[in-house]
């Protein structure tokens, strides 16, 4: 099923067909997580999983054995290879989180195999690859979304609720930034473009994908920036333009540290997402621009927990997909970073 381009025609209602995990026994006990990858950022998401209630880790696949029996050890798992994982019944759920050239192949084998998939953001390199992880996923009727947590975090969708009652008018713009500073190595893989790396695929993808549900597709995007000595982007400034005069300003660079601060402005007000945006915010400040009052919107920071327990609502509830985060934004936020990419002269290299 098509899904809206905008907030206000997002209905979660119609976000998904049943699934055949709705009238499997399993969806009444414990949802068992395959894990696949053991690289150094895997361990958060894996514990993350082993301590929410009614869900636990049943494997943890790597090309490493001894990485992935290090990791099952910390969360009571079986270790083993990909096929394995795939292969065990009692793994309802596959968390996909190696490096992002693999995503696409990773993700098609575990669906084939009858999983759900959780797959690590960005998704895939590229909208097309992302494209066909959904269409696979929606075939084979099982769940798929993106693992970008900051959508599922309580304070945005608090700030979404405030929006869409009205309290800043209609939205007119967004700004986000993301600005992680790392020393240029040729070796880390963030500067590898041959590895997926760049700051548009590992920071500008939650700018993006901050602005996409209060603004939807742009009509123009315009991109300056800069690009490392390998060819992957170093900095990239984009300004997505609509027709009807709506606009967004979102940065992601590896040149320095920046706030992290998430802006929607809309004709009678503002909301402001403290920093940082993508980092488990706590805290907006909603400015009424009629009365000049600004108000502080509170929500208690559960990290990852909000995006494990939102797959396991979705599978107990026969969804496909992720109101919150459905795959139709994946992909269109996808088309859109390659938009920019192909501005800068960035291009992946043929695997």
């Amino acid at each position: 099923m098509p899904r809206p381009d905008t907030l206000a025609d997002l209905d979660p209602t119609r976000a998904a067909a049943p699934s055949a995990f709705e009238t499997s026994p399993a969806a009444a006990d414990t949802i068992g997580w395959g894990v696949l990858g053991a690289g150094r950022f895997t361990s958060r998401m894996a514990t993350t999983i082993a301590g929410t209630p009614g869900h636990r880790v049943v494997r943890v696949g790597a090309r490493g054995l001894d990485r992935a029996a290090a990791l099952a050890d910390q969360v009571g798992a079986v270790a083993g290879d990909y096929e394995g994982l795939w292969a065990d019944p009692e793994v309802d759920v596959v968390y996909i989180s190696t490096t992002h050239p693999f995503h696409e192949e990773q993700a098609l084998a575990s669906i084939a195999a009858g999983k759900a998939v959780l797959v690590e953001k960005p998704m895939t390199l590229t909208a097309d690859s992302a494209r066909r992880i959904a269409e696979a996923a929606r075939a084979a009727r099982v769940f798929a979304m993106e693992a970008m947590w900051l959508r599922h975090q309580e304070l945005m969708r608090a700030v979404l609720a405030e929006v869409r009652a009205g309290a800043i008018g209609e939205v007119v713009s967004v700004q986000a930034d993301f600005g992680a500073y790392r020393a240029y190595d040729p070796e880390n893989r963030l500067f590898d473009r041959d590895n997926g790396g760049g700051a548009l695929l590992d920071l500008g993808v939650y700018a993006a994908a901050f602005a996409w549900p209060f603004l939807g597709r742009p009509d123009v995007v315009q991109v300056v920036g800069a690009l490392t000595p390998q060819g992957s982007d170093h900095t990239a400034a984009m300004q997505w333009g609509y027709d009807d005069g709506r606009f967004a300003q979102l940065t992601a660079t590896f040149r320095a540290s920046s706030p992290g601060r998430g802006v929607v402005t809309g004709t009678q007000g503002w909301i402001s997402v403290e920093p940082h945006y993508a980092k488990a915010p706590g805290l907006a400040l909603v400015h009424d621009r009629a009365s000049g009052e600004t108000r502080e919107l509170h929500r208690p920071s559960r990290g990852y927990v909000c995006q494990v327990e939102e797959v396991g609502r979705c599978l107990r509830a026969g969804l496909l997909q992720s109101p919150d985060m459905p795959l139709d934004d994946t992909i269109g936020v996808l088309e859109v970073l390659d938009r920019a990419r192909a501005a800068l002269g960035v291009e992946y290299p043929t695997r």
